[in-house]
């Protein structure tokens, strides 16, 4: 095993990536071939995931800094950084980013999660409509990942939603099929002045747990993905599914970083699935960040 996890990178830098990807693009399937794979749970059980699929959404922002993911080679050496630490379990993103850190050798004995609906473009006016736009259950299955998330936001006085939930229910089956998780990341939305919001109230997130582990013709394979809001003891109480608490942008981080801590220890929770929060902390310190979630979920 330790001549696995050793295998060096495919490329040394992202000049070298650019450079593979313009006259060599089939190494990047010999490179997901190649890598060492994990199972999803081992030891503890429980798993830290970090979270970068945001850019495909057209969804750039961090807090107050409205361009703070425009740079790729910026996210990939904050992700690289947080994918170093050896109690991080693994990485959610789509298929470009995921491509990019499998050549950069940073994927190995990973949990690797694809991300599938990227469709619902961030302020778009079919922004409800979320589409399956990026990777599907065959090529998560092709790079031996460990399975796919898909975004269901719920609204009730838009038709887009009815074929989001289609699309997830789709996803869940296909995922399914090939003994792969579907994590499903429900919520209860709604437009506000023209902006798409979540109502992260209690018993709005438990109504969203309800319709988003009820997709697909089978839930042996689902996974949740829920946000932390007030009562979680009382939203867990809702789903026997395992579940991963995701991060957001909160505009409080130490506050954050108590409700995560309070909230890993109900049943059903397995771990954190956090993004922007520990990518783009305000001090830029990602592997301190990154030291304190872990420290929490282990």
């Amino acid at each position: 095993m330790s001549d696995l996890l050793a295998r060096p990178a495919v490329c040394a830098d992202y000049a070298a990536v650019t450079d593979l990807r313009a006259t060599d693009p089939g190494a990047i399937a010999r490179a997901w071939e190649a890598r060492t794979t994990r199972p999803t749970l081992r030891g503890d059980g429980r798993l830290m995931i970090v979270a970068a699929d945001h850019s495909a959404r057209g969804a750039l922002a961090v807090g107050n800094r409205p361009t703070a993911m425009n740079s790729r080679t910026d996210l990939l050496d904050r992700l690289r950084a947080a994918l170093a630490d050896p109690g991080v379990d693994g990485v959610l993103a789509t298929s470009d980013i995921l491509d990019d850190l499998v050549l950069l050798g940073a994927l190995e004995d990973k949990v690797v999660f694809s991300s599938f609906n990227r469709g619902g473009l961030a302020g778009a006016a079919f922004e409800f409509d979320d589409r399956m736009t990026a990777a599907t259950a065959a090529s998560t299955a092709a790079a031996k990942m460990n399975g796919g998330k898909m975004l269901c936001r719920i609204a009730l006085d838009d038709p887009g939603t009815v074929a989001t939930m289609t699309a997830c229910a789709r996803a869940v089956d296909e995922l399914a099929a090939r003994g792969l998780i579907a994590m499903v990341e429900p919520f209860m939305s709604r437009r506000v002045d023209g902006k798409v919001g979540n109502d992260l109230s209690p018993d709005a997130v438990i109504k969203s747990v309800h319709i988003g582990q009820g997709l697909g013709s089978t839930s042996a394979y689902t996974w949740m993905k829920l946000p932390v809001v007030p009562e979680m003891d009382r939203v867990m109480e809702a789903t026997t599914l395992p579940t991963l608490l995701l991060g957001g942008d909160p505009a409080d981080p130490d506050e954050a970083f108590a409700a995560w801590e309070k909230a890993l220890g109900l049943p059903s929770v397995r771990g954190l699935i956090v993004g922007r929060t520990l990518l783009y902390p305000a001090d830029d310190d990602v592997s301190s960040a990154v030291a304190t979630a872990v420290s929490m979920v282990r």
